[in-house]
């Protein structure tokens, strides 16, 4: 394995560690799947210069554009949770109240 690609895996599974264990604030974890999806970006991004495989060369632009849609998708859920929770605290959220 290349130091890059440890480098790229041990971000991904460092955002996965902290999606797990600091599940504190929705922003913290928003955070978190934004720094996975980034290094799945990167990823992605570095096999496609391989010219053995020509077809993933459209792959990093679908996860980059599936990626910038999760975020704002996230944060509209994050303005929504504030404004009707008063924070965005995980343990005060049910998911079965609406």
């Amino acid at each position: 394995m290349t130091p890059h690609f440890f480098m790229l895996t041990t971000a991904f599974i460092l955002g996965l560690i902290g999606m797990a264990f600091h599940r504190i604030h929705l922003i913290s974890v928003l955070l978190c799947i934004e720094t996975m999806m980034l290094t799945l970006y990167f990823i992605l991004t570095t096999m496609a210069l391989n010219p053995a495989t020509p077809t993933t060369t459209s792959a990093p632009l679908m996860l980059l554009t599936l990626s910038a849609c999760e975020a704002g998708t996230g944060l509209a859920l994050l303005v929504a949770t504030v404004r009707t929770h008063s924070n965005d605290h995980m343990n005060n959220m049910n998911i079965l109240q609406c």
